[in-house]
């Protein structure tokens, strides 16, 4: 178990702090906006869901890329992998034109929240300019699926270490204005953004073209169209890990724009909440893809109960380790919201939010690794509907029962904020339960399936 734990650490700890780079991103958009205005910090929670919508929705589609690659690199079958890297820059080039107009013309989406007009305004500037950095942010993910796929996380890391310290200044300027430049607010968060991500992805592709660790690969070596049947392969795969993470982020999407009824402060405390949950978030994602990683790899090499034990180690680490996060982070809440504001009213509406958002992160640490397991394995369909069936039913339609007090026998306690949270917890563990049964079921079969017998898994 050791020797297994030790390898998705060495794998794990690069994308940690390359994820917690990216999050702090999203950490320093909160703080720095706090401390501009209420108003602008409520309408950068807002953006910032359905951005987040968007983006990982789409995303999902992109990275079917990192099981495909790992599994042919555990096979050794090197110039497919570039085969495969050039089909996937056409499949982003598409999706990002798709989630553009989304992101451009938000008011059906902004609609459902109701806010004030002034809200409403902040929202879709920082939408809009957040869509012009969206095409490259694809780019840059097809440069990650194949890093990560190969088993090389620190390149994608020291890009995005990069990336954060430049983000920081680019953000005191562009929120509080200088140099001739008026302050923007949030907004100004997302024009940092969508520089940095141009930027990046355009040297993220030279770094395709240039070391010599892609070589084998002869990404650029040849020029190719959209084939029909390798679109359609990595549509297959790719569309179910797109829609599930569509699913599980629009259930929180729409948590923020139903919390929005019930306030700005509200919706700010929720900002807070969330974006510290996504901090923590990071390291089970992080495990999930090295143990994802290493599956796949394993599976490339027909070395099926290999990958059987590496995936439950994997779930097992991360578990362990989600627990003992939730109980620090409870003992220092206040000096964690304290850190992000110094609003007294917006403390006051997330400290009750965050001990529910605890329990919360356990559960999601637990479905997290065994969605990610899942992926190494190709199998999509099935937790898609898991998902929907948790997230969105489970999660979203009860936190409207609760939060909304559907009935009127709701108790106060669960009334609000703190219904959605709840619900979205009891979701997750829904999840997690489904996911795991799944796991075993798909890799018995699979494992089966390579002693002789053929049957099908999705």
């Amino acid at each position: 178990m050791f020797a297994d734990m030790r390898k998705i650490a060495g794998l794990a700890w690069p994308v940690l702090i390359g994820q917690l780079a990216i999050i702090a991103f999203g950490v320093m958009d909160t703080v720095m906006v706090g401390r501009y205005s209420a108003v602008d910090l409520a309408a950068l929670g807002l953006g910032s869901s359905v951005y987040i919508s968007v983006f990982v929705g789409l995303t999902g589609v992109v990275l079917a890329l990192q099981p495909i690659c790992g599994q042919l690199y555990g096979a050794r079958r090197y110039t497919q992998i570039g085969e495969e890297v050039r089909q996937g820059f056409w499949l982003a080039a598409g999706l990002a034109l798709v989630g553009f107009f989304v992101m451009f013309f938000p008011g059906p989406l902004l609609a459902i929240s109701r806010v004030p007009p002034a809200l409403y305004e902040r929202t879709e500037s920082y939408l809009r300019i957040a869509a012009l950095g969206l095409p490259a942010s694809l780019a840059f993910r097809v440069y990650t699926s194949l890093a990560n796929g190969i088993g090389k996380p620190r390149l994608v890391m020291i890009l995005q270490v990069c990336a954060l310290l430049v983000k920081i200044p680019l953000n005191l300027w562009f929120i509080f204005g200088g140099l001739g430049l008026p302050a923007l607010g949030g907004p100004g968060c997302a024009l940092a953004s969508t520089v940095i991500n141009w930027a990046f992805a355009a040297l993220g592709l030279t770094l395709l073209a240039r070391l010599d660790l892609f070589t084998p690969f002869e990404i650029f070596k040849h020029f190719c169209w959209p084939e029909r049947r390798k679109q359609i392969a990595l549509l297959k795969l790719g569309v179910p890990m797109g829609l599930s993470y569509l699913i599980e982020v629009t259930s929180y999407t729409f948590m923020a724009l139903f919390i929005a009824r019930f306030g700005t402060t509200t919706l700010a405390g929720h900002q807070i909440t969330g974006n510290f949950g996504a901090v923590l978030y990071m390291t089970p994602m992080s495990i999930g893809i090295a143990t994802s990683t290493l599956v796949a790899q394993a599976l490339g090499g027909q070395r099926h109960e290999a990958a059987r034990t590496l995936a439950l180690h994997g779930i097992v680490m991360a578990c362990a380790i989600g627990l003992g996060y939730a109980v620090i982070a409870f003992a220092l809440r206040p000096a964690i919201l304290a850190g992000y504001t110094t609003n007294a009213a917006v403390i006051a509406a997330a400290m009750p939010l965050l001990p529910i958002m605890l329990v919360y992160h356990i559960f999601d640490t637990f479905q997290t690794v065994t969605a990610f397991v899942l992926r190494a394995y190709k199998v999509a369909v099935g937790p898609t509907v898991i998902y929907a069936i948790a997230l969105w039913g489970v999660g979203l339609g009860g936190g409207y029962w609760l939060g909304f007090d559907v009935g009127g026998l709701v108790p106060h306690w669960l009334t609000g904020a703190r219904g959605f949270w709840a619900a979205s917890a009891a979701s997750l563990a829904v999840a997690g339960g489904g996911l795991f049964a799944h796991w075993r079921l798909v890799s018995e079969r699979q494992a089966r399936a390579a002693q002789g017998e053929h049957i099908d898994v999705v």
